[in-house]
């Protein structure tokens, strides 16, 4: 493990994440539509990115970090399939700070990582706490969703062969994903968007996106064939010109309950330009 007190940034090398959703037709990953609202082509979900700064978290926290470890990302940039990023993680005693460019050393996301459970001080709860909430009666997309709207029970599960695909095309295929069934952290999020239905069932149509990604495990590992509970709450509403944007948690239980095993924040971005209520 990496030593905190002398440790210089570790640097990943170029990788190609693929966009394995392109073929969802009226998505952001759509060739068609992202460039219709104004990106180079269909992005790459944001959740991708997180498994490449993985290797480096492993070094700095060991092997616990699938247990308590926690991951934040703030999203400045999306990229299209197959372009080439790398990662940098800055150990720190408190969080690691994290980013990643592409080839033309443009931002992409940046963010912290911790080894110890729940962070107040990641790079999504500072950046959820810092922005104003929209004013009242100013959301159309998210006008029917309201802070504090809450679903409980829901029934979630990444199976076995889907990550297995998965690590086809993942851009760091580790062995704790092949041997003990850990899932990554974009499977992480994929287990809780699993959830997106019933917490969006109020969302006017519109094109999303992740503006923002946190997965934090509470006591995980979270694993692939195993049935797990899930919670949502909405915890902010906020907008920009471009946008308006939904702040939610989902945490994760067994399936019996039980504590609390691990969580996932988001940031989705709607985009104004994609919605008929924006029409003018």
């Amino acid at each position: 493990m990496t030593d905190l007190q002398t440790a210089s940034p570790l640097r990943g090398e170029f990788r190609n994440p693929r966009n394995m959703f392109s073929g969802a037709e009226g998505s952001i990953h759509s060739d068609a539509t992202a460039s219709r609202l104004g990106f180079k082509g269909g992005t790459v979900p944001g959740s991708i990115h997180m498994d490449q700064f993985v290797p480096q978290l492993l070094d700095i926290y060991g092997e616990r970090w699938f247990e308590t470890g926690g991951l934040s990302l703030y999203f400045t940039q999306a990229t299209v399939d197959n372009e080439a990023v790398r990662v940098e993680v800055t150990p720190d005693a408190e969080r690691a700070r994290l980013v990643m460019f592409n080839e033309a050393d443009a931002l992409i996301c940046e963010g912290t990582a911790g080894g110890n459970g729940l962070d107040a001080g990641s790079e999504l709860a500072r950046r959820m706490d810092a922005q104003a909430p929209a004013a009242p009666g100013t959301l159309r997309i998210l006008g029917d969703i309201a802070v504090g709207d809450e679903n409980h029970g829901l029934s979630v599960q990444v199976a076995a062969e889907a990550l297995a695909r998965s690590r086809e095309t993942i851009t760091e295929d580790l062995p704790a994903y092949r041997d003990l069934g850990i899932l990554p952290p974009s499977h992480v999020v994929r287990l809780a968007h699993m959830t997106r239905s019933a917490a969006m069932a109020k969302l006017k149509p519109a094109v999303g996106l992740f503006g923002a990604l946190e997965v934090q495990q509470l006591a995980g590992p979270l694993k692939a064939g195993i049935d797990y509970m899930a919670r949502t709450k909405i915890l902010k509403l906020t907008e920009s010109p471009k946008t308006e944007n939904v702040w939610y948690e989902v945490v994760i239980q067994g399936k019996d309950g039980g504590p609390d095993l691990g969580r996932v924040l988001y940031c989705l971005r709607f985009m104004k330009a994609s919605s008929p209520l924006w029409a003018n």
